[in-house]
C-alpha cells in the first residue's frame, strides 16, 4: 500500500526577534545578516517549549485533513531540542491531541529530521503496520544558542510543522537519503557529559556549533547531487517538478542549488526570512505555507529536500 500526505498544520512563537534587536546584542547589522544569511527575523519561544508547539501544529493538521484523533495509528516527532529525553516528544503530543491509538518515538536527525521522520511513516504504512501517520519537525533551538555568538546566534528560529499521512493506493513518494559521520564534527550540539559513580565531571554548559563554510560547501554539493539521483530514480524531468522544497537554512545555498539545477529560483519557495533556520521544522513549516496559500494541489510534484547535522541528507519525490 502507498501513501499520500492528506493535511498540513504549522506552529510559531508569538515573539518576534528582529535584526536590529540583534544588533543590540552582538556585533552585527540588519545588512551584515541579511546578506549572508536572507534572514530578516525569526520567532523564538517564551512560554511556548517544543511539545506544545509540536502539539499545536499536529492538532492543526489533523484538522486540516478531516480525520480524527482515534483514527491515528503513528506519531514521529523530529527534533533535537525535546524538552525531555524521557518522555519522548512524540508521547507528550499523543497525551496532547488525545491519539490514544498510537504508537509514538521521536528520531533526532538534526534539520534532515523531517524527512527521515515522513520516510519512515511511510515505510511503517507500506509494511502495512499502520494506515494514519502524523509526522512532526519540532525545535526550540534558541535554548542551544549561545546569544554572544553574532556567527550562529543570528541564524536559528524556533517553531512546528507537522504533515498527516495515509495509506492511499494512489498516493506516491520516493526517497533518498545519506549520511556521513566522518564528518559530523562540522556541526554539533553536545549531550550531558559522563557523570556517574566512576566518572566524575563538572557540568558545563553546551551550545550549538558549527563550521559554517564547511556546512556550506557540503550542501551546495550534496542537495543537487542528491535531487538528481532522486529524480533519476524516479525518471522524472526536472521542468515537471512544481516546487523543490529545501531546508530553509540560508538564501545562498538555496540560489546555489537552483543554480546548478539549472531550475528558475521561482520553483524554490522561501520563508528563512520571516523565520530563519527551524532545522527539522522548516520544511513542513512551509509546506502549510504552501498549501494554505493554494499554492500545492493533488497531482503536483513536489521534490522536498533536508540537510544538516549529521552529515545528514535527503531528498523525496512527493506527488
Amino acid at each position: 500500500m502507498s501513501a499520500r500526505i492528506i493535511g498540513t498544520g504549522s506552529a510559531l512563537p508569538e515573539h518576534i526577534v528582529t535584526n536590529e534587536y540583534l544588533s543590540t546584542i552582538v556585533e552585527t547589522s540588519d545588512e551584515w545578516i541579511r546578506d549572508r544569511t536572507g534572514i530578516k527575523e525569526r520567532r523564538i519561544a517564551k512560554e511556548e517549549t517544543t511539545s506544545t508547539l509540536a502539539s499545536l501544529a499536529a492538532k492543526r493538521a489533523l484538522e486540516n485533513a478531516g480525520i480524527d484523533r482515534t483514527e491515528i495509528d503513528l506519531i514521529i516527532v523530529a527534533t533535537f531540542t525535546p524538552d525531555s529525553n524521557m518522555p519522548s516528544t512524540a508521547c507528550v503530543v499523543q497525551q496532547e491531541i488525545g491519539a490514544a491509538n498510537a504508537f509514538c518515538f521521536d528520531i533526532g536527525a538534526a534539520c534532515t529530521g523531517f524527512l527521515y521522520a515522513l520516510s519512515s511513516a511511510y515505510a511503517y504504512i507500506q509494511a502495512g503496520m499502520c494506515k494514519n501517520a502524523v509526522v512532526i519537525g519540532a525545535e526550540t533551538i534558541s535554548k542551544t544558542v549561545d546569544w554572544t555568538d553574532r556567527g550562529t546566534c543570528v541564524l536559528f528560529g524556533d517553531g512546528a510543522g507537522a504533515v498527516v499521512i495515509s495509506e492511499d493506493k494512489m498516493g506516491k513518494m520516493t526517497f533518498v537519503q545519506g549520511s556521513d559521520g566522518s564528518k559530523g564534527n562540522v556541526l554539533t550540539y553536545k549531550g550531558r557529559s559522563l557523570n556517574n559513580l566512576l566518572v566524575k565531571n563538572e557540568e558545563e554548559n553546551s551550545f550549538i556549533y558549527m563550521d559554517g563554510q564547511e556546512v556550506f560547501k557540503f550542501a551546495v554539493k550534496k542537495v543537487p547531487e542528491c535531487i538528481e539521483e532522486l529524480l533519476e530514480k524516479t525518471n522524472t524531468d526536472r521542468n515537471e517538478v512544481k516546487f523543490f522544497c529545501l531546508h530553509q537554512a540560508n538564501r545562498r545555498i538555496i540560489s546555489s542549488v537552483a543554480k546548478r539545477l539549472k531550475q528558475s529560483e521561482d520553483k524554490f519557495p522561501v520563508n528563512l526570512d520571516q523565520y530563519g533556520n527551524t532545522s527539522a521544522a522548516s520544511i513542513p513549516i512551509l509546506l502549510d505555507e504552501l498549501y494554505q496559500r493554494k499554492q500545492i494541489e493533488a497531482g503536483d510534484k513536489i521534490v522536498i529536500s533536508g540537510f544538516g547535522g549529521g552529515l545528514t541528507w535527503g531528498a523525496a519525490l512527493i506527488e
